[in-house]
């Protein structure tokens, strides 16, 4: 199948040949015809399965294809600034040989982007891509024009419930009209999201593309280790071995910003994104990392979803991720595009069990990588032991 078989727009169609898109993922072949027949749909689909441009490219043809309006026609609702960035460049790209206009409606920018924001939902930009917040803090001024919205999508619809979004969601949907095509796409199927779709959903077609488990081509390897031992134990890994472009997961924003620090201090070439950096400094920092002025990047879980990045060659877990799926989500930011990846993940003492669940999550035991005699005693590997228990290495370096 090709994407010619969708009888897209050939304006439409010169987008997608520009943008290099050749043979449509297995997410793309089921959603795509299904919002072209108008249908509500419930998708359970991770990043990284071409989500994006399956909801994008039907909802531009219906565009294309409808008489011109002065009103909105498709808003999309996301959890994150960074992810309405990202759908909002893909959408100017895929959208560049059309008259669709389109608009990122999200916080943290100065007051001009909100007076900016302001004139253009006015005028009625064809497609809006927003989080919650900013879009509602636009509402209750009332200007924005959806009485006569077709299409609202909800991406990543799991991490807006878990973000306290739920009332927010409510909210915006008060305003628009009962007669639209709703598209929901969530990575994880928990009973809420289930409970959300019965809310705004009519008689919705359900798809479920599984990625529970990280790619085959991702080598995983955890180290198990005392929390003193791991920002000495990463230094040690990133000399090991040359990598091109490395992600460095941490929890908590201070971790973040402690660990970066002492990274900076060691010669390594390294900056931070998480939640407390400005919007424009955060988008400085990621287009440095993409445009590899900047080798690695420490970052909270904020980039472990929705952000696109091609050819990252190792990801390393700083701590154990809250679940299984977040542990999918981070270390599937390597081996994208059919390339291979390595995930290392540091396990302390109190995250063993946590890391067992994950283990169980994947199908798979994670391999335990040699810890260098240098860093002394480490913990067993063992979630069912007491939290004393020890074990030491009696090998000098750690095979490559």
């Amino acid at each position: 199948m090709t994407f010619k078989d969708f009888n897209f727009d050939d304006r439409l169609f010169a987008g997608i040949e520009a943008n290099g898109y050749e043979t449509p993922t297995p997410v793309q072949e089921k959603v795509i015809p299904l919002i072209l027949q108008g249908k509500d749909l419930i998708a359970s689909a991770q990043t990284g399965t071409g989500k994006t441009a399956a909801f994008l490219l039907p909802v531009i043809d219906k565009i294309l294809n409808s008489p011109e309006s002065d009103h909105i026609n498709a808003l999309i609702i996301v959890p994150t600034r960074e992810l309405a960035v990202q759908i909002a460049q893909n959408l100017e790209g895929l959208s560049y040989f059309t008259s669709v206009s389109s608009l990122a409606v999200y916080g943290g920018g100065d007051g001009a982007s909100f007076v900016q924001e302001r004139q253009a939902l006015s005028k009625g930009a064809e497609i809006v891509v927003c989080t919650p917040g900013r879009l509602i803090g636009h509402l209750n001024m009332g200007y924005v024009k959806l009485q006569q919205l077709q299409y609202l999508i909800l991406d990543e619809a799991d991490r807006m419930l878990d973000m306290g979004f739920s009332d927010d969601i409510m909210k915006i949907i008060s305003f628009l009209p009962a007669n639209r095509q709703t598209l929901l796409f969530s990575a994880t199927m928990p009973p809420r999201i289930r409970e959300l779709a019965k809310k705004i959903l009519k008689k919705p077609e359900e798809i479920s593309i599984s990625l529970s488990k990280p790619p085959e081509k991702i080598t995983q390897e955890a180290f198990v280790v005392y929390d003193n031992q791991k920002a000495a134990l990463i230094k040690y890994l990133l000399k090991l071995k040359d990598y091109g472009s490395v992600i460095i997961f941490c929890s908590k924003k201070h971790t973040v910003k402690e660990l970066s620090t002492e990274l900076k201090k060691a010669g390594f070439s390294v900056d931070e994104i998480h939640s407390d950096l400005e919007q424009g400094i955060r988008e400085q920092v990621l287009a440095a990392f993409v445009n590899k002025r900047l080798r690695i990047l420490v970052a909270t879980d904020i980039l472990s979803r929705g952000i696109h990045i091609d050819n990252i060659d190792l990801v390393i877990n700083f701590d154990v991720p809250n679940d299984g799926e977040d542990y999918v989500h981070r270390i599937g930011r390597t081996a994208r595009s059919e390339k291979y990846g390595t995930a290392f993940t540091l396990v302390s003492e109190k995250e063993q069990k946590k890391f067992s669940s994950i283990e169980k999550l994947i199908g798979k035991s994670v391999s335990k990588a040699i810890v260098p005699e240098e860093f002394g005693e480490t913990p067993v590997y063992n979630p069912q032991l007491n939290r004393n228990g020890k074990r030491k290495f009696n090998y000098s370096k750690r095979s490559n």
